[in-house]
């Protein structure tokens, strides 16, 4: 592919971001001037740009399961950046993001006008961002989460962190397990995983010089939470997950985590 065509492609993605940036300054001067900006408005407008910048992103996608009528928490695998506007599109959701997403130029800015979250690995924030998110569920608006905490090369499954898990169950919703695939004629795609020192410039120009790949969303069976265990959710999550990604899990890997005590 022509290194022009290459360029062409990312000047559209970026003509969608700058679009974006205009819809969050609106956000941003309602802020100023007292007028009132619902969370309803915010993922709505989230979703509405989440769509456009997946439309110029060189993928095929294909989605099945049903979309959750209720407010839930999803918890999904995560192998790049592009599973955010991959899933953004599908309904209006806010996002669980790392506390570094928010200091990135522009991301960082747009991320914080479309009403996520964020949170400090490590920091001992924990209780804080539960306390948000049950209070974000609560009032019946949809939260996504990557419970394995950092992107994966798409080949395997790391463990899914249970404990903000514990918003679910207090907010009393269900959790939605969300398994997304890339692929790339028929194999697993190894342009697309965003891992390691890469960096976003070096990314889309991999992924620009190459034929569209396929990207499968499988949105799988929600899991009730009531009166259960924040650790036995997040392995009910992982396995299931698991199986719609590689198939059959095997034996040994099928005996249930010893709950731990909710916080």
């Amino acid at each position: 592919m022509s290194r022009l065509r290459v360029y062409a492609r990312i000047a559209r993605v970026l003509m969608v971001v700058a679009f974006g940036l205009s819809m969050a300054s609106l956000f941003g001067l309602f802020e100023r001037t007292g007028i009132a900006h619902s969370m309803v408005r915010r993922q709505r407008w989230s979703r509405f740009f989440m769509a456009r910048l997946s439309n110029a992103l060189p993928f095929q996608v294909t989605v099945q399961g049903e979309l959750p009528k209720q407010p839930m928490l999803w918890v999904s695998n995560h192998v790049s950046w592009t599973d955010i506007p991959l899933l953004g599109m599908l309904t209006p959701m806010s996002f669980l993001s790392k506390a570094e997403v928010r200091t990135w130029p522009v991301a960082g800015w747009l991320a914080a006008k479309a009403g996520s979250l964020f949170i400090r690995r490590g920091a001992g924030d924990s209780q804080l961002i539960r306390k948000q998110m049950t209070r974000h569920l609560e009032q019946e608006h949809p939260l996504l989460m990557f419970p394995e905490g950092t992107t994966t090369d798409g080949r395997s499954l790391r463990t899914f962190h249970g404990r903000l898990l514990s918003a679910a169950i207090d907010s009393e919703v269900q959790l939605q397990p969300v398994a997304i695939r890339y692929l790339r004629d028929g194999q697993l795609d190894t342009l697309a995983p965003f891992i390691g020192d890469d960096d976003l410039l070096s990314h889309l120009m991999r992924l620009f010089a190459n034929d569209r790949g396929d990207v499968e969303i499988h949105l799988l069976k929600p899991i009730a939470c009531e009166g259960r265990e924040r650790a036995a959710l997040a392995f009910e999550a992982q396995q299931a997950v698991q199986k719609a990604l590689f198939g059959a899990i095997p034996q040994k890997q099928q005996a249930p985590i010893r709950p731990a005590i909710a916080a």
